[in-house]
C-alpha cells in the first residue's frame, strides 16, 4: 500500500513571513504581501479527514508521571534562547523527560534485567512490529498480531490527571495467557502504553508508531498514528 509523506503536523499563519511547505495558512497566503495575515494555531487529532488519527498524547505540564503527584512539571520544556532579544538567530528549547513519559514504548529491557544488560533498548526494537495493520477489538481473529486496547484508563480520563493513579487498568498473567491461548499474538511482543484512543472506535487500522533511537535506553516517548 503506498503511503502519502506526512507534513501537516501544526497549522499556522504567520504575518508578513513566506510561506513553508509544511504549513497551511489559515488566514492568507503568508506571503509578505500579506500584511493582514494573523497567527493562528490550530491542534487536532485528525487529519486528511479524519483518515489520520494521531493516537499519542501531547506532552504537557499537568501529564502524569509514574509514582508522582506532581505530573510532568512546568520544567520539562522552556526555551533557553530566544530571539526575541535580537540576541539569537534561533529559538532554542530545552527537553527533560523520562523514558516512559506520555505515550511511550516499552523495550524488553524495561522490566526484565538481563535482557536491559544484554542491550535489548529501544534502538534494537524491530520497526516492523511497531508499524502495520492493527485492529481494535477484544474479537480478534486469527492472523491478527497486533492489538490495540481501549480499557478504563481511557473513559477514567487518567492521562488527564496530574497525579499518578495506581488504580490503572492492566494485563495480569491470565489476561497475558488468554492472548497466547486464543490468537496469534506470542513472541515478539513490544508495549506502547498511554496511547490516546477517546475518539477511536473499533475496527483495523495501519498503525505506525515510531520511538526515538534512544541507544542504551529502555524505553521511549514515540509519536503514534493510525490510517483508516
Amino acid at each position: 500500500m503506498a503511503l502519502t509523506p506526512l507534513f501537516l503536523l501544526l497549522l499556522t499563519a504567520v504575518t508578513a513571513e513566506p510561506a513553508h511547505p509544511g504549513y497551511a495558512y489559515a488566514e492568507g497566503d503568508g506571503s509578505s504581501c500579506d500584511v493582514a495575515a494573523v497567527a493562528v494555531a490550530e491542534r487536532r487529532e485528525e487529519f486528511d479527514g479524519g483518515r489520520i488519527v494521531d493516537i499519542s498524547h501531547y506532552y504537557r505540564e499537568e501529564m502524569p508521571e509514574w509514582e508522582s503527584a506532581d505530573g510532568t512539571g512546568g520544567g520539562f520544556l522552556r526555551l533557553v534562547r530566544s530571539m526575541r532579544n535580537g540576541s539569537d538567530i534561533a529559538n532554542f528549547s530545552e527537553l527533560r523527560l523520562t523514558a516512559h513519559s506520555g505515550t511511550h514504548v516499552d523495550a524488553p529491557g524495561h522490566v526484565f534485567d538481563h535482557y536491559y544488560h544484554a542491550g535489548f533498548d529501544v534502538d534494537t526494537l524491530d520497526l516492523a512490529i511497531l508499524n502495520a495493520n492493527v485492529m481494535e477489538a477484544l474479537h480478534i481473529p486469527k492472523g491478527v498480531r497486533r492489538v490495540l486496547f481501549r480499557t478504563l484508563n481511557t473513559d477514567r480520563k487518567l492521562m488527564w490527571k496530574k497525579e499518578f493513579d495506581t488504580s490503572y487498568v492492566g494485563f495480569m498473567k491470565d489476561g497475558a495467557q488468554w492472548l497466547i491461548d486464543n490468537t496469534d499474538i506470542r513472541l515478539e511482543v513490544i508495549l506502547v502504553e498511554a496511547l490516546n484512543l477517546e475518539h477511536v472506535t473499533p475496527g483495523i487500522y495501519t498503525l505506525h508508531c515510531l520511538p526515538l533511537r534512544l541507544r542504551g535506553s529502555e524505553g521511549s516517548p514515540a509519536r503514534c498514528i493510525l490510517i483508516k
